[in-house]
């Protein structure tokens, strides 16, 4: 009996305490909801009922992030820079100016450049900005598109253009007239597909001297107007024996060996002409 009614105390005393305890998180509870926001209620709630809950974020991850910085990298240093002009927008605060006629106005203040630039109607193209201070020059529309289309086909020209290759032949400086012509077309083929071809000369009678193997060089060169010119000068390389290497001529030297030649025949037809005039004279 005396067992019973302490089962009977201990159960309502645990009732008891229990109920306090629910009053006082209920005390709790609303006053955090009149302080709080509705997700922080939530959040109290559940700590107070000793609850998990699950909260729908964003997952948070690098890992896109880091696949998109490289290729955003790969982009950046991959792009080629476009000529052409920049605006009125000058990043630079004092900047080396080149007038659209290539001489140099030195030093200047972007507010300055901007002024010459509406005064004359040019524009501002950069050339060379991570230098200090960057240096940048005024062009016209025109020259602008002149250069870039001189830029097109030098791009043009490298992709087209295959590796140099080195071709070689030797020969002797008693050679057949006939073998000596098949060798040359040997030789042009090479150099119009913008090879490099080294010839090598024995000479049998080393008494001439190499006057011989350095008249042959050139003989062979003549052979090819407005081709083939001298990469290496004729040498002797050893007793009895020269080399030379060829090359195909670039686009300023044939443009400067048609100059010559024509002065050389303006020059010839002005002695004829001179010669005609004084024998009428002489027979008088």
């Amino acid at each position: 009996m005396a067992a019973l009614c302490l089962r009977k105390l201990i159960h309502q005393a645990t009732r008891n305490e229990t109920s306090c305890v629910s009053k006082y998180l209920d005390i709790l509870l609303v006053r955090t909801m009149q302080k709080t926001t509705f997700s922080q209620t939530l959040m109290v709630m559940a700590g107070a009922k000793r609850r998990l809950m699950f909260v729908p974020t964003k997952s948070f991850c690098t890992t896109e992030e880091a696949e998109k910085k490289p290729e955003e990298k790969k982009k950046k240093t991959n792009a080629q820079k476009t000529f052409g002009s920049i605006g009125r927008k000058i990043p630079q605060r004092i900047l080396h100016v080149i007038s659209e006629n290539g001489d140099s106005l030195g030093n200047m203040h972007r507010g300055d450049v901007i002024r010459l630039m509406n005064e004359r109607d040019l524009k501002l193209v950069p050339l060379r900005e991570n230098e200090e201070p960057p240096v940048y020059r005024l062009m016209t529309g025109k020259q602008i598109h002149e250069e870039q289309l001189k830029r097109r086909e030098k791009q043009k020209a490298s992709s087209k253009a295959g590796p140099v290759q080195l071709k070689e032949l030797t020969f002797s400086a008693t050679i057949a007239k006939h073998d000596l012509e098949t060798k040359i077309r040997h030789i042009q083929q090479w150099i119009d597909k913008k090879h490099h071809v080294r010839i090598s000369v024995q000479q049998r009678n080393v008494a001439d001297g190499p006057e011989k193997m350095l008249a042959l060089f050139d003989q062979i060169v003549e052979t090819m107007p407005e081709k083939a010119t001298y990469l290496s000068q004729p040498r002797v390389i050893k007793e009895g024996k020269s080399t030379c290497v060829l090359r195909h001529m670039s686009d300023k030297e044939i443009s400067d060996y048609r100059k010559r030649e024509t002065e050389k025949q303006t020059d010839i037809l002005k002695k004829e002409s001179g010669n005609e005039t004084t024998e009428p004279s002489e027979l008088q």
